[in-house]
């Protein structure tokens, strides 16, 4: 049987989220990333912006976001 072999980094970085995630995915040569998302509707996420939108243009590797799931 054969077994999918998964390696997964944690990194911290320092600066603006979207520029310090999308330059550790290109110098890492990440093969995918995975991202949560807030869920902010549309007026919040066009006046904050959304690092999961910028990151998914912005990445040369498919990216999955995983929204935000609602309180039990």
């Amino acid at each position: 049987m054969d077994f999918l072999q998964i390696n997964v980094q944690r990194v911290v970085g320092c600066g603006e989220a979207k520029d310090v995630i999308c330059g550790i995915v290109d110098k890492l040569r990440a093969d995918t990333l995975i991202m949560g998302s807030h869920g902010y509707g549309f007026i919040k996420r066009a006046l904050l912006g959304s690092v999961s939108d910028y990151c998914a243009k912005h990445v040369k590797c498919p990216m999955v976001i995983v929204k935000h799931g609602e309180e039990i």
